[in-house]
């Protein structure tokens, strides 16, 4: 695929359009616009743009789509699957510059937002009001709500409240020729023709620029209580998953580490007063809340019976908000953790709860095959797995050549045990060449019909989702 490269003509008009402050091509801001948190990939972009409002994004979308100039819409860059990387150089439009809550609706629990909001500071805000927004990816401390459109984020609460989808009422975008509307209506319930704001969500900033979003809010749960249950057995903490749900019980979080994730956490964040036995091979970090302690306390009391049946090692329960932070630090900084130790791919696998175990099993077999050593965590409760595999040892050619075939054969089990191959991090750039394992060659058609549809030039986001042909 080939656009036509920037020009002096180009970066006039985006000046006149933004003003020369919020139009960059120093070799500086070239280099951080390249660059998201897939592993150690760079592409940069000749120029990023720094928008402001509605009118800027459209007025830079008809521009672009005019002339056959590849853009890239970019968030805080927290992605892993290098959805935000300008492959084909470019615009990198960045959107930190749309950063309000545009209004807080406690009448009917909603909020207007804008892309660059970073996700903590909108949940605080609602917080405030007695409002609760669930969707919490582990880097809601600097991410952004329009990435977690784009990817269709979720987080340890989504094994309870669900992922950003459904959180999503409405959205005002901006097409690629420059279009600006609005997707649906503000209501709890819409059949009203095709749902374009559920096909936005997830479509990875592929078929439009997102520039307002309308979210549904819930009342705040008050309490809350949090469990670390050590295990002897990796798979065996794997299989208590499914058996708290069958239980009758839903955790507002239950997540799934390895003991090198939380040992390399630990180290990594100079925790001292985490002590893990010589014996303890996983951790299930179990949280339930709502608004009556003694009710909490009897779910608690419930799942500990479960798990019981499980061979788990000494419980934890965190009395203190202090001990709850830390032991939710613990698990939302794995995955840096895990980046520091050595060069890695990470993986985001989901299969049903119950396949679980044997998805795990599988991945360590795989890992003996081809000579790597993983090391898994993830959302448990929602057969979420994050498979972080280690270069270590391996030479180039392994890494290079022999490590696809090995996250093919992750993925086809994944696939076979009714699962698919990204739960909450996206296709992006990195994923796209194992689409066809979960899906067809016909539904890979008409998904690239769809972004057609929208974006008949594919100047936006290209090179994204689907495989080369």
């Amino acid at each position: 695929m080939s656009y036509k490269k920037i020009d002096s003509e180009d970066i006039l008009f985006f000046q006149q359009v933004l003003g020369e402050k919020y139009v960059l091509f120093d070799k500086d801001n070239l280099h951080k616009y390249a660059q998201d948190e897939t592993e150690d990939l760079v592409f940069s972009p000749e120029v990023v743009l720094k928008p402001s409002n509605t009118l800027e994004v459209s007025q830079i979308l008809k521009y672009c789509n005019d002339l056959g100039l590849p853009i890239t819409p970019q968030g805080a860059r927290t992605g892993l699957s290098g959805g935000a990387l300008p492959l084909f150089g470019g615009v990198a439009l960045s959107m930190e510059r749309f950063n309000c809550i545009l209004s807080i609706d406690k009448n009917n629990g909603q909020v207007i937002v804008e892309p660059g909001v970073i996700t903590e500071v909108l949940q605080n805000s609602v917080a405030e009001e007695g409002l609760f927004y669930p969707p919490d990816p582990a880097s809601k401390g600097s991410c952004f709500i329009g990435g977690n459109l784009a990817e269709n984020s979720g987080g340890p609460k989504a094994v309870k409240y669900g992922v950003t989808n459904e959180y999503v009422l409405n959205l005002e975008v901006v097409y690629p020729n420059g279009k600006i509307e609005w997707t649906g209506a503000n209501v709890l319930k819409n059949a009203t023709g095709y749902n374009l704001t559920q096909l936005i969500v997830g479509s990875e900033g592929t078929l439009a620029v997102i520039t307002k979003a309308v979210l549904k809010l819930i009342p705040l749960p008050k309490r809350n209580l949090l469990m670390l249950i050590p295990f002897r057995s990796a798979e065996k903490a794997c299989e208590a998953v499914a058996a708290i749900f069958k239980a009758g019980i839903t955790p507002s979080g239950l997540e799934f580490m390895e003991r090198d994730a939380l040992t390399w956490t630990a180290d990594f964040i100079n925790d001292t007063s985490t002590r893990i036995g010589d014996d303890e091979a996983a951790h299930l970090l179990v949280e339930v809340d709502g608004n009556h302690e003694d009710i909490l306390m009897k779910e608690c009391e419930a799942i500990m019976e479960v798990v019981e049946q499980f061979d788990p090692l000494e419980v934890l329960f965190a009395d203190t908000q202090a001990q709850k932070d830390r032991l939710w630090n613990l698990r939302r900084k794995v995955g840096e953790a895990v980046k520091s130790q050595s060069v890695y791919k990470e993986e985001d696998t989901v299969v049903p709860r119950y396949a679980l175990p044997d998805l795990l099993k599988g991945v360590k077999e795989i890992g003996h095959k081809y000579g790597f050593k993983s090391v898994c965590y993830g959302h448990a409760g929602d057969g979420n797995l994050h498979v972080n595999i280690i270069k270590g040892n391996l030479t180039e050619e392994q890494w290079e050549h022999e490590l696809p075939k090995a996250i093919r054969e992750i993925f086809e089990l994944t696939v076979k045990l009714g699962g698919t191959i990204s739960g909450e991090h996206g296709i992006g750039h990195v994923q796209k060449s194992y689409m066809d394992i979960p899906f067809s060659a016909f539904t890979l058609e008409l998904m690239r019909a769809i972004k057609n549809v929208f974006d008949p030039k594919g100047i936006l986001n290209p090179g994204k989702i689907f495989p080369s042909k």
